[in-house]
């Protein structure tokens, strides 16, 4: 569809001193859902838990969907 736009994110999480997963940090990527999901793979060896996210958006109209999970790895805590 002309003008939609598709962003990808990464998250990664680490553990608190409680034992509970919280983000550490974020990185909008620029590749496709494969290179993002290999990308997270290689985080997730450093950390307890990774996240890719697809976001579709038509930002002509102001429009942006809802966050899509493509890949979880680990323990990331509630993103839903």
């Amino acid at each position: 569809m002309p003008g939609t736009f598709s962003s990808l994110s990464i998250f990664a999480y680490d553990l608190d001193d409680r034992g509970e997963p919280v983000q550490a940090w974020e990185t909008v990527v620029g590749e496709t859902e494969a290179e993002a999901i290999g990308e997270a793979k290689e985080a997730a060896g450093h950390h307890a838990g990774v996240l890719v996210v697809r976001r579709d958006g038509r930002p002509a109209v102001g429009e942006e969907g809802d966050p899509v999970v493509v890949f979880r790895l680990g323990r990331t805590g509630d993103f839903d």
